[in-house]
């Protein structure tokens, strides 16, 4: 890579279609799209490369969303797994929160944890906050390290009690571990809690932990494949993305896997923020509609909000990561009737192979996709990615379903559309108004393939009033790649009462993890956040709070009992309790795309514009519905009692009128 290189890519490999952005650095951005390749994701990165035709010389990095980690996890995947706890407390993941799956349904169970209670090993020593209660001798060592290496495990994942304070058993086991595998000539990753999630909360950071051990062998060989097909073409070796919004390289990437869990989705709210902060925005809601999933996201303050915990595929990860729901209503979604004669979409997705009946490769299944092909919002024809749209075999997809319900075919049509309408409607309340958010005030940015098709009804289901359509809306996951700055994380177990910690002992922290992560990257130009994870003392859940280098101890209580008061509408008469210390370090992100324009013309009007391929820059409009516009890589949908007006910046501003 020359000193020259001056283009930024991004590339978002989803289930139906791998996206690339190409941010030159005369303002151009170059978009392809192609299909997905199920059995070969490289295979997909790499043809997307060759189309965008950028020489290798001219690259400044390559960004990449991958799915790995998160097919992993749902499709059950991953690493064979043995478990290290302290004895007695091996039932962890089993006995998880004691809470149920579903509060009123007592037929629904939790998904089986990764590891099989016979496969989790105890060891006999115990800690506690501030001494050994069992120190762990030579004879307990030897046992356990026999009984991990009968198992035969590809990865041991080691949660000792109080590990996140004292960390010095999980040490020793994991060096007892390593030292009798290489003398047997075994290959075994040994991976401690203690560097994964350095918290409180046992089941938490053993759940994450076995997770980073399940994940990382599949990681590691799928980015070094990638790195490898990459370099041998000349391409720079990828940064991936994480869950928390910035990028890693790939070879740190391949030893923090559980922190990829929802690496492609981050791109997109990544992207909207930066979206968002142009027009002015501190809080929306964004909807990510691909082909097989829908992603729901926030925007607040103007960044990504970023959150510990969560899980995907039931399996809990306690690591920071911009929140996202995801739900099963892609435009490859499978549409069915159940036992009751209900009609459902997903999760089932046609996905690139052989997708929806419309694109014509062996589909015969009805899709979220063939039933807006038959209502006219996506037309007949050729389109990016290769796909050509056949009108008469998505009718025919959807006849049955039609015949079913006793109706028309386009009106099965347009009760398949209603159905994953609500399906991500209830998705969108759940990230808003269960925050103490009102859906009401803010704007809905929509975005992916299919989220300017389905905005308009998703706003008028939630009271949603606007929504913007940003430009380049059909990858504008692969754009927030390609703008995500590079960044390094790390967390900090710190137990402590605000009153019995000193300001300087604070600010020694700040300054210790700060200087740990600086050598991390690459440059000086590095920016350093940190953020306190706080709580009332006796409280059972935390806020992360901002925190600066001057701030003092009591400027810290005071942020956390202002946030408390903003989301709970409540303080307490109760000591403040700080928990753990969260620092990342973050390169400059690459310079915003979103330039505005002068438009060239006017025009104001309603009806179909079958060939709109402008993304509102070079002509300045305003559009009534019901009406269709076809945008450069996605389709929008301005339904009744709506009015669009393009923007100079690109893209697109819809307001209810009615």
């Amino acid at each position: 890579m020359t000193s020259a290189a001056r283009v930024a890519i991004g590339i978002d490999v989803g289930g139906t279609f791998t996206d690339l952005v190409a941010l030159h650095a005369d303002g151009r951005v170059q978009t392809v799209k192609v299909l997905s390749v199920p059995g070969d994701r490289a295979a997909g990165v790499l043809h997307a490369l060759e189309s965008a035709s950028v020489a290798p010389a001219d690259i400044a990095h390559i960004a990449h969303g991958t799915t790995v980690v998160t097919n992993l996890l749902l499709e059950r995947r991953g690493a064979r797994v043995v478990a290290c706890a302290t004895a007695g407390f091996t039932d962890l993941l089993e006995l998880r929160r004691q809470e149920r799956a579903a509060l009123y349904d007592l037929t629904q169970q939790h998904p089986a944890p990764l590891v099989d209670a016979a496969h989790v090993v105890g060891v006999d020593e115990r800690l506690a906050p501030g001494t050994v209660v069992r120190a762990l001798d030579s004879a307990a060592l030897a046992a356990a390290v026999d009984a991990v290496l009968a198992h035969a495990p590809e990865t041991v994942a080691i949660t000792l009690l109080h590990a996140y304070e004292n960390s010095s058993h999980e040490r020793a086991v994991a060096e007892g571990i390593r030292q009798a595998a290489l003398a047997r000539g075994v290959d075994v990753d040994v991976i401690c809690s203690h560097d994964i999630l350095p918290e409180i909360r046992e089941y938490e950071r053993m759940a994450t932990t076995v997770a980073e051990a399940y994940a990382r062998p599949a990681v590691r060989r799928y980015l070094g494949g990638l790195t490898e097909r990459l370099t041998q073409k000349e391409f720079p070796a990828p940064r991936v993305m994480t869950s928390a919004g910035g990028t890693l390289s790939a070879s740190a990437a391949s030893q923090q896997a559980a922190s990829l869990a929802l690496s492609g989705p981050a791109g997109g709210v990544t992207g909207a923020g930066a979206f968002v902060r142009v027009l002015g925005e501190s809080r929306a809601l964004t909807i990510d509609i691909g082909g097989t999933s829908a992603d729901v996201g926030l925007i607040d303050d103007g960044e990504p909000l970023v959150e510990r915990g969560g899980g995907v595929g039931g399996v809990p990860i306690a690591l920071p990561r911009v929140l996202v729901e995801a739900v099963a209503a892609g435009g490859g979604s499978i549409a069915w009737l159940d036992d009751g004669g209900a009609l459902r979409t997903g999760p089932e997705s046609a996905g690139a192979d052989p997708g929806p009946a419309a694109y014509g490769r062996g589909g015969v299944r009805p899709t979220v996709t063939d039933a807006h092909v038959v209502c006219g919002t996506i037309r007949a024809g050729a389109w990016s990615g290769g796909v050509t749209i056949d009108h008469a075999r998505a009718a025919a997809a959807i006849e049955p379903i039609a015949e079913s319900l006793g109706v028309s075919t386009l009106r099965a049509a347009q009760a398949i559309i209603a159905t994953a309408d609500a399906t991500m409607a209830r998705a969108l309340r759940r990230i808003s108004v269960e925050r103490g958010i009102d859906p009401r005030d803010i704007p809905l940015v929509a975005f992916g393939g299919g989220g300017p098709l389905h905005a308009c009804g998703l706003a008028d289901q939630i009271g949603m009033r606007r929504v913007i359509v940003p430009p380049h809306a059909g990858v504008l996951s692969a754009l927030g790649l390609a703008m995500a700055p590079e960044r390094r994380e790390r967390l900090t177990n710190c137990v402590v009462e605000a009153a019995q910690w000193s300001d300087n002992a604070m600010r020694q922290l700040l300054g210790e993890t700060r200087d740990a992560l600086r050598g991390a990257l690459r440059g000086d130009n590095s920016h350093v956040t940190w953020w306190m994870r706080s709580r009332y003392v006796g409280q059972g859940y935390e806020l992360d709070v901002p925190v600066e280098l001057q701030d003092s101890v009591g400027d810290v209580a005071a942020r956390f009992e202002a946030r408390h008061q903003a989301r709970a509408g409540f303080t307490l008469s109760r000591p403040v309790e700080f928990i753990s210390l969260r620092t990342t370090v973050s390169s400059n992100p690459w310079p915003a795309v979103f330039a505005r324009g002068t438009p060239s013309s006017t025009a104001v009007g309603t009806g179909e514009l079958p060939n709109d391929r402008d993304d509102g820059r070079a002509m300045s409009r305003e559009l009534e519905g019901p009406c269709v516009v076809q945008l450069p890589d996605a389709t929008m949908l301005v339904t009744a009692g709506w009015r669009a007006r393009s923007l100079d910046v690109g893209g697109w501003m819809l307001e209810r009128i009615a």
